[in-house]
């Protein structure tokens, strides 16, 4: 009997743990396919065999870059999510660079920005990081 309680409650549980999970791959590939759009990529679905095993055959997840002549096309694969390939031109793919910086700059900025400022928190519990750090020193 205690097996059969602890089969349930665990399988119960499994769908709660992956739920968070699977929302925020959602919600990543959402921006992804909205960063690609955004930037002029256009989507192309993988809704033939033949585009099926080509699409297989290219890097997932990561552009190539493609050049015929004076043409560079970029093409991002995503097989797992959408089963499409995204398509776009070297200027598409240069704002979608410029469009990547600028979000990592705005990220890198608010956590710089962030300070962390909670009263019951009591920094020399770490001891000293050294001089410079804002602590007591402890005999660094």
């Amino acid at each position: 009997m205690k097996a059969l309680y602890a089969v349930l409650a665990s399988a119960a549980v499994v769908p709660l743990l992956a739920t968070p999970a699977t929302a925020e791959s959602k919600k990543s590939i959402a921006k992804m396919e909205n960063s690609l759009s955004a930037a002029g990529f256009i989507v192309k679905p993988a809704n033939s065999p033949a585009r099926l095993a080509m699409l297989a055959r290219l890097p997932k997840d990561k552009f190539a870059r493609r050049t015929k002549g004076d043409i560079v096309t970029y093409v991002y694969a995503d097989p797992k999510d959408c089963n499409c390939l995204y398509v776009g031109s070297q200027a598409a793919y240069g704002r979608y660079q410029q469009a990547d910086q600028a979000k990592n700059i705005v990220d890198q900025e608010r956590i710089a920005a962030e300070d962390y400022d909670d009263p019951a928190w009591n920094w020399d519990s770490w001891g000293s990081w050294g001089p410079g750090f804002g602590f007591r020193h402890h005999g660094w």
